[in-house]
Order: C-alpha cells, then structure tokens, then sequence
C-alpha cells in the first residue's frame, strides 16, 4: 500500500514549518471554521473541541483515500482566562502588561483523522512558558512589530518574542502549535510508524 498524504488542516505556517522540518511535506487545506462559533470555558475542551472541528471540515475532501488529516489550535492560559490572537495592538500591550514576568500555559489542541478508516484520535499537550518582566518600551515596540497581533496569546517563540521569554517546561513544538511527540503517539494509535532518511520522513 502507498504511503498516505499527510494533510494539514491549518493557514499556520509555523505549523507547516514544524512538519517540514521533521521531513514531512504536507498538502495545506484550510478549514475556515469559524472558531467564534464554540464557546467553551474549559482550555482543554476548547483546543480539543476545534482542533476536531477543523479536522473534520476538511476531512469531507478525502473520505475514503489514503489520507491523514490533522487539525490543531492553541490558546494561552494565564491567571485562569484565556487568550487566543488579540483583536487590537490595545488588548495586545494590555495583555502583555500582564504576561510579564509571569508564567502562562500554551494549550494545543491535536485532532488526527485517518480518511482511510475513518479511525481518529486526539490528544493535547500544555507548556509552561515564563516571561521576562519586559519594561513598556519594549512591549510597546513588540506589539509595534504586528507580531503578536497573528499569535494566540500575543507571542511567538521562535521569532522576535523569543527575547521576551525566560524559559519553557515542557513540549517546545507544542507551543509553536503542533507537538511533534504528540503527533508520533498519535500515529502510532492509528497503527503507523515513522521510517527516516536523507530525503525526509515517510509514514508507513
């Protein structure tokens, strides 16, 4: 049987970095689900429940081949609210106000749907991130940047908000928005295995 498609169910490029990085070349379709559309309380729920909507809207295109979809979303967790991306570069310096010098967990969601037998599972991981007590200049010309404005919890790790974290516990793929350990987990539950070589990584 051939190697199955990997399909990744987001607009994020990071995400798709992520996998290219780790040798998997994957078809990018976007869900557009509307994410306003679920209100939950509960981080956990929440980056499950559209993690497997996103997974899911695309899932539809592939019934049957031999495909792998995947689904993911993230959000921050900090001082018991949650924050995904900021609507303005107000709420942004706001929120970053309260970041600093505290500890937040980056929550991502992982939704994997096997077109073939219509077998899913899913999985979330959580990250501790600590923030260094960044001063109101440099919050200001962070968010000044747009950076944060495309990130759900205003920052990123592997760009400019790197200098603005101290330290992580945990998955540093998770909070980039998919956890490569997870992933692994995940297809071996589907009954996979990862094979590797100088021209990438091939599922099987």
């Amino acid at each position: 049987m051939p190697n199955p498609i990997f399909v990744l169910a987001s607009a994020s490029p990071t995400r798709k970095s992520i996998l290219e990085n780790a040798g998997i070349e994957p078809i990018v379709k976007v869900s557009y689900f509307d994410e306003d559309a679920i209100q939950v309380s509960d981080p956990t729920s929440l980056v499950l429940t559209l993690a497997q909507c996103k997974a899911k809207a695309i899932a539809t295109e592939f019934t049957g081949q031999n495909a792998l979809i995947m689904g993911c979303d993230s959000i921050m967790y900090l001082n018991g609210m949650i924050y995904g991306k900021p609507d303005s570069k107000e709420i942004a310096i706001a929120t970053w106000q309260k970041m600093r010098g505290n500890y937040c967990e980056l929550y991502t969601g992982h939704y994997l749907i096997d077109a073939k037998t219509q077998r899913s599972v899913m999985r979330h991981g959580v990250t501790k991130v600590y923030f260094a007590n960044a001063t109101d200049a440099e919050i200001a010309s962070y968010v000044e940047s747009g950076e944060p404005l495309c990130c759900a919890g205003c920052f990123t790790m592997e760009k400019l908000g790197g200098l603005l974290i101290e330290r992580i516990e945990g998955c540093h793929t998770n909070v980039l928005g998919l956890s490569l350990p997870i992933l692994r987990q995940m297809l071996t539950e589907l009954g996979y295995s990862l094979h590797f070589s100088a021209n990438g990584t091939t599922i099987r």
